[in-house]
């Protein structure tokens, strides 16, 4: 079991390592993560119908699309996320039982009595704590997820909640869901790192073979590759987005206006 470890906090590149994670290493391997402000889109969603454009910009909330579908999540230091990455064994696509488990587990050694609801969301108290989403590609399938420890809700609020218009889109629509920060259910105080720290040492434990990945200079450049091609790159993001009709109106002292584009 490799640990892939690395401080960076740019989300184009978190998303980038997790890419290079499932095609490019052979080896079991897990990471845990952390982003600034960020919007993570869902591959097969319209990004405008997820997102409230003016807030992300006034925000300074970058937006990237991940290789998982799924739905809109916010990132930003309050949260951690988690990947693994391993060979594809047959029938183990959206198995997220497997893989939620030993969060699960570590939550409540801490008090958190969290569960698996419905097929991908860890939930506390009827509020999601965790979403999670898979991919497959090669031989290989990655499940990532997200653990919201102490996150802004506000910011979440505001960054998912596109202004009021009607989006008719072929995409994948983002399902809402009341939400709760793990820090409000711990039976004793803690802050993230500590929190981080503990995750990472409960998961690699009993495992065999644990190792730290090396960055090497080849890898950091077939990461950069992919920033600069995929996941940093608008078309990739924005661009590539489900076509969809987009209508918006509002009252004047002449009348109703409305006004309709095709994107």
């Amino acid at each position: 079991m490799l640990l892939v470890k690395d401080e960076n906090l740019e989300p184009s590149r978190n998303i980038a390592i997790d890419a290079y994670m499932l095609n490019g290493l052979k080896e079991e391997a897990v990471r845990l993560w952390r982003n600034d402000k960020a919007v993570i889109i869902g591959r097969n969603q319209n990004t405008v119908e997820e997102i409230d454009l003016d807030f992300v910009k006034e925000h300074n909330v970058t937006v990237v699309r991940r290789l998982s579908g799924g739905g809109a999540v916010f990132h930003d230091l309050g949260n951690i996320c988690f990947t693994f990455v391993e060979p594809y064994r047959n029938g183990e696509f959206n198995n997220y039982e497997k893989f939620t488990a030993p969060i699960r587990d570590y939550l409540r050694t801490l008090g958190v009595q969290a569960e698996l609801s419905g097929r991908n969301d860890l939930m506390v108290d009827g509020m999601k704590i965790s979403g999670n989403a898979q991919t497959v590609s090669k031989g290989r399938i990655m499940h990532h997820g997200t653990l919201l420890f102490s996150s802004n809700v506000s910011d979440i609020a505001g960054a998912l909640r596109p202004k009021q218009m009607k989006i008719e889109s072929k995409g994948i629509k983002s399902v809402r869901s009341r939400i709760t920060n793990i820090s409000s259910h711990l039976k004793e105080p803690m802050t993230v790192e500590p929190f981080l720290q503990g995750l990472e040492e409960y998961l690699l434990k009993n495992r065999p073979g644990r190792a730290a990945y090396p960055f090497t200079e080849e890898v950091n450049a077939a990461i950069d590759k992919l920033v600069e091609e995929q996941f940093g790159n608008w078309e990739w993001n924005f661009g590539r987005s489900p076509e969809c009709d987009i209508r918006h109106s509002k009252k004047f002292d002449c009348g109703l206006v409305e006004a309709a584009l095709r994107l």
